[in-house]
């Protein structure tokens, strides 16, 4: 069975040793960074690493924070921009941590000068955010060593999402 998005299949696959360079998912002994998922939004499909079949904990988190790159592309843009003012008001706050690798790694990234002009390395950051969040809000872990965004800023979230009742429109 495959998960649904709006009543529409997702294909979910496997691949080994995946990695991402240049814009390409790639596969094997290959240069570029070490990924465990990648979602392909316009061919609803998700390839997650094979090594996630030993781990069913870390595999619902990542599958879920794929799903969440299918929601975030209907979210629409009220509540997109919602959830930027969010990030901003945290980054404003010098908030450190975040609730994934992925969204740490693009909030390191950042500039200054991102969050006030939507550079694409701005919008990229709050699309993995978003999507940490969610992975956070529903895959059941509670503790986790990518979880390093602090309690305040949780609760925060949380809040975002309950006020928005994005997650309860989802089901995984």
């Amino acid at each position: 069975m495959s998960p649904e998005v709006r009543g529409l299949p997702i294909e979910i696959t496997f691949r080994t040793a995946l990695r991402a360079h240049r814009g390409k998912l790639l596969s094997g002994d290959t240069p570029g960074r070490e990924v465990h998922a990648a979602s392909f939004l316009r061919q609803r499909r998700i390839v997650l690493d094979t090594t996630l079949k030993k781990q069913p904990r870390e595999l619902t988190r990542i599958l879920i924070h794929e799903l969440f790159h299918f929601a975030w592309l209907r979210l629409g843009n009220p509540k997109r921009l919602d959830y930027e003012d969010l990030l901003r008001r945290e980054c404003a706050a010098r908030v450190k941590g975040e609730l994934g690798w992925s969204a740490e790694f693009a909030k390191t990234a950042l500039t200054p000068r991102d969050s006030a002009r939507r550079t694409r390395r701005w919008r990229e950051y709050v699309c993995e955010s978003f999507c940490d969040s969610g992975a956070w809000l529903l895959a059941g872990v509670r503790l986790h060593e990518e979880f390093t965004l602090p309690p305040s800023a949780r609760r925060a979230r949380r809040v975002w999402f309950d006020q928005t009742q994005i997650t309860r429109q989802i089901s995984v």
